[in-house]
C-alpha cells in the first residue's frame, strides 16, 4: 500500500505494541506523519507512565525514520480546522478539539489517517484505515 499516512495516537501505540494489521500499513506506507498534536499526547502518557524513558527512546527512533515527518499546523490549517467544526456543529456532533486539529491537518494534506477513534466517522471526507 503506497499510501501518506498520520496517525493517530492509537495508531502509533498499537504499531509500538506489535499490532499485526498496524505494523503492515506503517510499514508499507510511503510517508508516515505524525501530526504536532499527536507527539503532544505521546509525550503527556509518556510523562504520566512508568516506562517514560523507554517510551522516549522508541518515539525518537520512530521519528528518526526518514519516511516519518512532523506535521506542524499553520494558518491554513485554521481554515480547515473552521470547516470541519461548523460541520460537525451542523450534525450537532463533536470529537474532541485535539482530534479536530488532528482532522484539520489530514485534510489539509491530503493524508489517511490511521486510527481506531469512531468519532472520525463524523467526517466522511477524512479517508481513514
Amino acid at each position: 500500500m503506497e499510501v501518506n499516512l498520520a496517525l493517530d495516537t492509537n495508531a502509533y501505540s498499537d504499531f509500538m505494541r506489535g499490532e499485526a494489521s498496524r505494523v503492515h500499513i506503517i510499514r508499507t506506507a510511503r510517508n508516515i506523519y505524525l501530526p504536532l498534536i499527536v507527539l503532544g499526547e505521546l509525550r503527556a502518557g509518556f510523562a504520566a507512565g512508568n516506562q517514560r524513558s523507554s517510551n522516549a527512546a522508541n518515539l525518537q527512533r520512530f521519528l528518526n525514520s526518514p519516511r516519518v515527518s512532523i506535521l506542524l499546523p499553520d494558518e491554513q490549517t485554521t481554515h480547515h480546522y473552521a470547516q470541519l467544526y461548523l460541520q460537525l456543529r451542523r450534525k450537532a456532533a463533536a470529537i474532541p478539539s485535539n482530534d479536530l486539529w488532528i482532522s484539520a491537518l489530514v485534510v489539509q494534506h491530503h493524508l489517511i489517517l490511521c486510527t481506531s477513534d469512531t468519532h472520525f466517522e463524523y467526517l466522511p471526507q477524512l479517508p481513514r484505515c
